[in-house]
């Protein structure tokens, strides 16, 4: 029978509705089983002192391409980087892996390959594809948290894209057990790249994919959603200010609509990215300033629901990058934006990226939480669970100093493949320990390999895959 262990800080946030102070959170079996507002060092399992305690990040837009593409990740690997940043619960992608999850069976086989360890809990989106709805409510009550679909083309053949007859026989069958479906929001609109300019030029990869991409796209979006009110409709990592409009106007219809944006987006301008710095290529892609203020303006007044990292990344050759051991194919041009892979590499390092260009914004650590651990656990079924600091709810806490200095480099990330926008970049806050369901699976301070830590991460692998019945109503 489990002990009841014991969590203590001066300075705990329970949730977004809660003041940070002093308490003691007991735990056993994995849960959370009562709380008192005293700080209550004695005795303690665990003392966070003046550090901050709160629930840990949820992030539930994740590629981990395992299995098939473990060059390109893994979920060792994932895992361990985001228990790094804090990060308790991943939700993967369906597809870059191989098979893509489509199916009951391609559902199994990722479940079991993720059997090599997982460092925190791992769920996973199942995938709405041409010929496929007959087996997504399968999928549903074998485990997936909901679908995800691309409007143009995924950049993976195993994974295409439907149109609007494909989407409405999927959509009548989520409508029978209320699925949810999620969107890549982009579609074609003549666009295209000008073979005059220079593909080593950020702009000219920008210029192709423009706003208007996604206008269309969410403009069929909130059509679906108003057609099938009853399945949950959800736009992924929202890149253009132009939606907004529609977006905002879909909501005060009442239609069951909401968004996310990604770190990327409001961390990064297209002002910023350097000639041949393909790391920052990504799709949607990264807009300019003016864009990424309108994008923050929605975060703070509610409009976008929350922030995800879309962690998406490939090995340094498909980004036509020579960093980390990449080669460029010959033939190929270094830096060429047009060709190289689209996908940014940042699970575990979104806190606090995010805490340092918000709270110049005006954001709190009670946004914090809401925007990181309430509302994409909420997105993923996981709100009876998972997002808050509360009896009944998983022991998963995140202990970390929002003032101290974190600078981003190669040797501090856990990801596979090391190339990341990020590089170099300095921040405020930096994680020390993250706790899953009880248990610590990072602590920075274990600097000296033992029988039960290597490299800051427990030995034994605490995570578990999450196969629950959805939960999307507190």
């Amino acid at each position: 029978m489990s002990q009841e262990t014991s969590f203590t800080g001066k300075r705990v946030l329970l949730s977004s509705a809660s003041t940070i102070g002093p308490a003691t959170i007991y735990v056993k079996a994995g849960k959370v089983t009562r709380i008192e507002n005293e700080y209550l060092a004695e005795g303690a399992t665990f003392d966070a002192g003046q550090r901050l305690l709160m629930a840990g990040v949820v992030d539930s837009h994740v590629h981990i391409n395992q299995p098939g593409r473990t060059q390109w990740e893994g979920v060792v690997t994932a895992s361990h980087a985001a228990a790094s940043g804090g990060v308790t619960t991943i939700i993967d992608m369906p597809l870059n892996c191989i098979p893509s999850t489509v199916t009951v069976e391609a559902y199994e086989q990722k479940r079991k390959s993720f059997a090599d360890g997982m460092w925190v809990d791992v769920g996973t989106w199942g995938g709405v594809v041409p010929g496929n709805a007959d087996s997504l409510v399968p999928m549903l009550a074998e485990g997936a948290r909901g679908f995800k679909c691309f409007l143009c083309d995924s950049g993976v053949d195993e994974f295409p894209p439907v149109d609007e007859a494909q989407l409405r026989v999927a959509m009548t069958e989520l409508k029978r057990v209320n699925g949810m479906l999620m969107f890549h929001a982009e579609m074609e609109t003549g666009a295209s790249v000008n073979e005059a300019d220079d593909p080593t030029d950020y702009k000219t990869f920008l210029d192709s994919r423009p706003p208007a991409m996604e206008v269309r796209a969410i403009d069929l979006v909130v059509k679906m959603c108003r057609e099938f009110a009853t399945v949950p409709c959800h736009i992924v990592h929202l890149s253009a200010a132009d939606a907004l409009p529609a977006i905002r106007a879909a909501k005060a219809e009442g239609l069951p609509l909401t968004v996310e944006t990604c770190f990327h987006y409001l961390t990064i301008s297209a002002e910023d990215v350097p000639t041949c710095s393909t790391e920052y290529k990504c799709c949607p892609p990264i807009r300019g300033q003016t864009n990424r203020d309108l994008l923050w303006e929605a975060v703070l007044d509610g409009t976008i629901d929350f922030i995800v990292s879309d962690h998406s990344p490939c090995t340094p050759d498909l980004k036509l990058h020579p960093c980390c051991g990449g080669k460029i194919a010959h033939g190929a041009t270094e830096g060429d934006f047009v060709s190289a892979w689209g996908g940014i590499a940042s699970v575990g390092i979104g806190l606090p990226l995010l805490w340092t260009e918000g709270k110049s914004r005006g954001l709190s650590l009670q946004d914090v939480t809401r925007l990181v651990c309430e509302r994409t656990a909420k997105h993923a079924g996981l709100c009876d669970r998972k997002g808050q600091i509360a009896v009944g709810l998983d022991a998963d806490f995140v202990v970390w100093d929002p003032e101290e200095n974190n600078h981003i480099d190669a040797e501090k990330l856990h990801f596979r493949n090391k190339l990341t926008p990020y590089h170099e970049r300095s921040c405020k806050g930096l994680v020390h320990q993250t706790i899953v369901r009880g248990s610590t699976v990072y602590d920075i301070s274990q600097v000296d390999n033992s029988d039960t830590w290597e490299n800051g991460f427990s030995k034994k692998p605490h995570g578990q895959w999450i196969d629950s019945p959805i939960s999307r109503t507190q």
